[in-house]
């Protein structure tokens, strides 16, 4: 079932860029937050994101020491 949602206190300039980004895809204001928020909702949060890297991480058992990340960070540098 659908829901209705009201959001106040957004600023002019935010919602005029929305109405841009809206008519650039010849949406309507509605039709185009419906689909950023569809498309918000079905990616994973950052927290839980990083919770599956590390959980793979823990599951194959491999490290990259800090001294290999930061030595081939400045190999680039010299």
């Amino acid at each position: 079932m659908a829901v209705q949602i009201t959001i106040r206190g957004v600023a002019e300039e935010v919602r005029d860029q929305l109405a841009v980004r809206a008519a650039q895809r010849r949406q309507s204001m509605q039709e185009f937050l419906r689909g950023e928020l569809q498309r918000i909702a079905s990616r994973p949060s950052v927290e839980d994101w990083l919770q599956g890297v590390r959980r793979r991480k823990e599951a194959a058992g491999t490290q990259v020491p800090a001294s290999f990340v930061l030595e081939s960070r400045d190999a680039d540098r010299k």
